[in-house]
């Protein structure tokens, strides 16, 4: 299943990568030299808490991702994790407080008390 997006604040299902996170991940990609990798999210078990979310460029399309187009960069969702992550909101900050990928996920019922887990 393949959505189109241009905003990010259109998407129903899926994953929603904001402009921020977009742009960190296509300079990621600017600097490892490759335009045929897309942004995989997903969730594996694991953590304090049951599951953890996992961000990583992949070149594989696996059968039933959801893949999802913002702006030229393609994010995959596999079918297993695609629950997990329907309206999930994807976010890149830089504070000095932190920085990296942040996931803001509805249907996240509880985090650890590191929050890199969630159930």
């Amino acid at each position: 299943m393949t959505v189109e997006s241009t905003e990010t604040t259109e998407q129903v299902s899926g994953v929603i990568l904001t402009d921020a996170a977009a742009a960190k991940a296509k300079d990621l990609l600017e600097q490892e030299g490759r335009d045929d990798l897309a942004l995989r999210v997903a969730v594996q078990p694991g953590g304090c808490s049951g599951l953890i979310y996992q961000l990583y460029f992949d070149e594989r399309e696996m059968d039933g991702d959801l893949v999802q187009d913002f702006n030229g960069l393609q994010v995959r969702v596999d079918r297993t994790s695609a629950p997990y992550l329907a309206g999930a909101t994807i976010d890149f900050v830089d504070t000095i407080e932190k920085q990296g990928f942040t996931i803001d996920n509805p249907n996240a019922t509880g985090t650890c008390a590191c929050g890199d887990s969630f159930n």
